[in-house]
């Protein structure tokens, strides 16, 4: 049978991991968006080197699973003398493979863009990077942020793959907590709830910030 109790206590105990998971996922959209700006940039350049290399970074971190690109990650800096905590590496791994789908994301928001725009603005004698920072930029952001809500979500729930090298998250609580109280059921339920009310509250904020921007 569920029990409540059960549940309510597991609940506390898996609130202590949401920190780390709330850590792993920011971060990661924190460099994904850094690093996705530069894949963006790239796979726009007009230079056929750069559309090689963005689209070469696009397949890779979009066709491997997180996991793989994970434990690669963790193992293979030490291998290359880079000896970091398990989280950095895991922040690393994460913000890695967000970045090409974030290129993506702002890549079909800037072409989704009237060219006109660009074009009158520079008949008009305004330079190139304004023409960047006052025109095309704030549209997409604008258009683009459904979609960078929805990666922020996906990347709190792919966050419990973290649990992989060690990183005290959410399942990985949930794991200790249905071992040490044998209620298994009660501590992934709980798990789940947890996943859903942050994810819950991103959605929300994620609403609101679209309100701010289209008025």
């Amino acid at each position: 049978m569920f029990s409540l109790n059960a549940f309510i206590k597991s609940f506390h105990a898996l609130a202590l991991g949401a920190p780390y998971t709330l850590i792993v996922s920011g971060l990661g959209i924190v460099i994904g968006l850094a690093v996705g700006a530069l894949i963006c940039a790239g796979a726009l350049s007009p230079s056929r080197a750069l559309k090689t290399v963005a689209a070469v970074w696009i397949s890779f971190f979009r066709g491997v699973p997180l996991m793989v690109q994970l434990l690669l990650v963790f193992y293979l800096l030490p291998v290359i003398g880079i000896n970091v905590p398990p989280i950095v590496a895991a922040v690393l791994a994460v913000g890695l493979c967000s970045s090409a789908y974030v290129a993506e994301i702002w890549r079909g928001a800037i072409n989704a863009l009237p060219a006109g725009q660009g074009e009158a603005a520079t008949a008009i004698g305004m330079l190139p990077q304004t023409i960047w920072t006052r025109i095309i930029l704030p549209q997409a952001v604008r258009l683009s942020l459904p979609a960078l809500v929805n990666e922020l979500i996906l990347l709190v729930k792919a966050s419990s793959l973290v649990s992989l090298v060690g990183i005290w998250e959410i399942t990985r609580a949930s794991q200790a907590e249905a071992g040490a109280s044998y209620r298994p059921l009660e501590a992934y339920v709980a798990a789940g709830c947890l996943y859903l009310v942050i994810n819950l509250c991103l959605a929300a904020l994620g609403r609101y910030l679209e309100r701010r921007m289209a008025a």
